[in-house]
């Protein structure tokens, strides 16, 4: 796998000391999600550049992870260095949705997508606010630069009980109805629910044109469901990780017009930086580990990847 051996950590995400920690929005936890380790804070190196253009499928700008806290335009101009050329900046409440319409009005290089998170269902179901709050999305998905709604979907690890799944349930198919309306694609979250996320899909009278498993987490024979349905899975960090040969094989198994790549940023640092934090301009090793798991060649898989994604969200400028 291609390393950043002599590369180094773009000056846009060099450690600002004037940010404190206690600094205002959303803060990645200072320990890993999956390990429960103490993470290091400091950026990792670039990795080498892209030989084709590569756009972030899936990214969190809005939230800061160490004393680091770029602009919209900070974050592609980093990225531009390696030939990422887009990203898609998702949000996962008002907040954020808000945020969201403010950093691609600001920077063209960036798309927008919208929903409320499945892990926000609840709580939001709970204060009576829920439709509002989706009502609100949906209100600000008019936007011309919202290319998606999502993350949307279900999320067992976080939320327990069959009545708040029941919540997000309903939450997802107001999300689904708001894509199909709009003509948007849809970015699916799913965490240990993938057979009720899929009977979900196909309980629904209508799906948009373009659905897609954002951090695909599901096995080879899911990957088979998803080709069936012509269904995208877009691959994380997740996928570089030494242990994880089960999204390797889906890799593998998934037809090649299906694939998207992505960062998940800040989270799911892609190998050999796990645990560190993670921005767009780190998507090229997750596409290098693709390539290498295929069997095909960076340039070839990527073409096929960045002709995806525009079939998805739509044009992105190429320098």
């Amino acid at each position: 796998m291609t390393t950043s051996a002599g590369l180094q950590t773009p000056p846009q995400y060099l450690p600002d000391e004037t940010i404190t920690h206690d600094a205002d929005g959303p803060v990645r936890a200072a320990t890993d999600e999956y390990t429960g380790k103490k993470r290091k804070l400091v950026y990792p190196p670039a990795p080498p550049a892209s030989p084709v253009p590569v756009v972030d499928n899936h990214a969190h700008i809005d939230f800061r992870d160490g004393l680091v806290q770029p602009t919209p335009t900070e974050v592609m101009d980093a990225a531009a260095t390696v030939n990422v050329v887009g990203a898609i900046q998702v949000a996962t409440d008002l907040e954020s949705a808000r945020y969201t319409i403010e950093a691609i009005e600001q920077e063209p290089r960036l798309r927008g997508a919208l929903a409320i998170h499945p892990n926000d269902t609840v709580k939001l179901a709970e204060d009576g606010v829920l439709d509002q709050a989706i009502d609100t999305i949906r209100e600000l998905a008019d936007h011309p630069a919202i290319v998606c709604i999502g993350e949307t979907g279900l999320d067992y690890y976080r939320t327990e009980g069959e009545a708040n799944w029941d919540i997000q349930k309903y939450a997802f198919k107001r999300h689904i109805e708001m894509a199909v309306e709009l003509g948007l694609a849809l970015q699916i979250h799913d965490r240990e629910a993938h057979d009720d996320v899929i009977d979900t899909l196909l309980s629904v009278d209508q799906l948009p044109e373009h659905v897609v498993f954002h951090s695909y987490s599901g096995d080879e024979h899911m990957a088979a469901i998803l080709n069936e349905h012509g269904w995208y899975a877009s691959f994380s960090g997740v996928v570089t990780f030494k242990n994880n040969e089960s999204a390797r094989r889906a890799a593998q198994v998934m037809r090649p017009e299906l694939l998207l790549v992505e960062t998940d940023s800040p989270f799911l640092t892609p190998h050999p930086h796990r645990g560190r934090p993670n921005a767009p301009y780190l998507v090229p090793y997750t596409l290098y580990q693709l390539a290498e798991t295929r069997n095909q060649t960076v340039e070839d898989l990527g073409n096929v990847i960045f002709q995806n994604t525009e079939r998805v969200y739509g044009k992105f400028q190429i320098d």
